[in-house]
């Protein structure tokens, strides 16, 4: 271990560790039914809500990631968590009363209510394998090397076995809500650390704004960048942002689970727009810091350094063992979320359906060996990783494929009431299939658009596809679609009654403002 490691600090994370299993075992010995397991009971106030969904969304990779790339190459990357309020208001206008009115566990299940179960298959096989490859996996896979930049002497295999069986078995044994509140605290302490090294790091330039902006090359500040731009073009911001955040908010079993999870459409809601303003925290906390260590430690060769670079420079003892600790939790809140998810996806959309006579504590049964399997499969998994680095990098722009098909069976869908089955799954199988062929192109160097500009060009040949063929064919029954579709009231639904400052759509306007103003700020 390093000597920069106190054992203050070290006393301080294995604290953590123990907590996180407590609080596991604990809810553990109150979860019996499959809707304990998968959904908390259905039970969760806006407050755990908004917290999970920060904690999920937060990884070890967005505490290093966004740090680096704000040294690096500036702040454009940022988008991507404080403009994360606009799909998770349309989430909270849309989506959240056409998922909870129709009782779902899982959000292919929604897909099957609306079209048919070709399309639910296909969007939970497809789910299942990036949850486990790509977000557990790779999880595991980026916080053990992130730990070994602190502890050199951890070995890979190890360190990403002992994390995957800390989360896994506290996810097996208390399922979500397990997860919610495990969340809760890793969100309390991530801001909190975070938040003390923002501080400390701001004192060492004398709380000047201008030191900062002055030692940051032209244009470090600002997020609208040239179309030829590798890290964030303005094609892409425009035109993929927004979809990809729409996907990840809406769409995403592991993140929407808590939402579905929630006690009412209120409570829904107003969590989800407290998560957007707590999104908006990151850029203060995780990216401009890595615009304040541009000063402060020029010349760092790896841009990955300069969070550890700042923990270790910066902090005093205690206080590393508390961010340290924030960090292991960035780790294990996607770990355990992605583990829950895909545990639910396999028992309630494959093992269920051909097995309609299992019994609620059957279900809970295989949702906990379901998630212990998968845990092993991560962990085995996460390893092999650095003998594909070049793959492994690939896998990220993946998302750009199975997203576009995707969004437009869900957002077009539910508008356009003519979308029908056949129209839905072959959106998503040729789109797929569309996307896979841009991807090769790019790789042999014929296909020269960034990866969020093919979001928005798939989205429109997607469209056209699902239009096209919904045309050709039968439209659905519009008595048994009505329940999956926009309709007249949904955005004011639940809300009868409440006092004005109760009301999500003033929160929600409230929002928008504050990410206008940052974007207009940093323009």
């Amino acid at each position: 271990m390093t000597t920069g490691i106190s054992n203050i600090d070290i006393g301080i994370i294995i604290i953590y560790f123990i907590v996180v299993m407590g609080i596991g075992i604990y809810i553990a010995r109150k979860t019996e039914t499959g809707e304990d397991l998968f959904l908390g009971g259905r039970s969760f106030g806006w407050g755990l809500i908004a917290l999970s969904l920060f904690a999920s969304n937060i990884s070890s990779t967005t505490l290093i990631g966004l740090s680096g790339a704000a040294y690096s190459t500036g702040i454009a990357n940022s988008v991507y968590e404080w403009m994360s309020g606009i799909p998770l208001i349309i989430a909270a206008m849309i989506f959240i009363p056409l998922y909870l009115r129709s009782q779902i566990t899982t959000i292919p299940e929604f897909l099957e209510l609306r079209y048919d179960n070709r399309s639910r298959i296909f969007f939970s096989g497809v789910t299942i394998f990036t949850s486990i490859v790509v977000d557990t996996a790779g999880g595991l896979y980026a916080g053990a090397l992130v730990l070994q930049q602190f502890f050199p002497d951890l070995i890979l295999w190890q360190t990403t076995l002992v994390l995957a069986v800390v989360a896994g078995l506290y996810t097996a044994f208390g399922g979500l809500k397990a997860v919610v509140y495990t969340d809760a605290i890793q969100a309390v302490i991530l801001i909190f650390g975070c938040s003390v090294l923002t501080y400390m790091l701001f004192e060492q330039l004398d709380f000047s704004w201008g030191r900062v902006l002055a030692a940051a090359p032209e244009g470090h500040f600002s997020v609208v960048r040239p179309a030829n731009d590798k890290t964030l073009p303005w094609t892409g911001l425009l035109l993929g942002v927004p979809f990809l955040g729409f996907w990840y908010w809406s769409t995403n079993q592991y993140i929407v689970q808590r939402v579905l999870g929630a006690r009412d459409i209120r409570q829904a809601r107003w969590g989800v727009v407290l998560a957007g303003f707590l999104k908006i925290i990151p850029l203060f906390i995780m990216v401009i810091p890595g615009a304040m260590a541009i000063s402060l430690f020029p010349g760092l060769s790896n841009p990955d350094t300069v969070f550890p670079t700042a923990v270790m420079e910066i902090l005093p003892v205690g206080l590393v063992g508390l961010v340290l600790a924030g960090l292991i939790s960035a780790i294990m809140s996607s770990v355990d979320s992605t583990l829950n998810s895909a545990s639910t996806l396999i028992v309630i959309d494959f093992i269920k359906p051909g097995n309609p006579d299992l019994s609620e504590k059957q279900i809970a049964n295989y949702g906990r060996w379901t998630t212990v399997i998968l845990m092993l499969v991560a962990a085995a998994w996460a390893p092999m990783i650095q003998n594909f680095e070049g793959i492994w990098s690939y896998l990220q722009q993946m998302f750009s494929i199975i997203v576009p098909p995707v969004v437009v069976i869900f957002l077009v869908g539910v508008f356009y009431k003519k979308g029908n089955a056949d129209g839905a799954f072959w959106t998503l199988l040729i789109g797929t299939l569309l996307g896979v062929l841009l991807f090769v192109l790019g790789q042999y160097d014929l296909w020269h658009q960034h990866y969020t500009t093919n979001v928005g060009i798939m989205i429109a040949i997607s469209t056209i596809i699902f239009l096209v063929i919904s045309n050709s064919t039968a439209a659905p029954d519009p008595e048994i679609i009505k329940q999956y579709t926009y309709r007249k009231g949904l955005i004011n639904e639940g809300m009868e009654g409440l006092p004005w400052y109760q009301d999500y759509r003033l929160h929600m306007l409230g929002l928008l403002a504050v990410i206008f103003w940052l974007l207009m700020k940093f323009w």
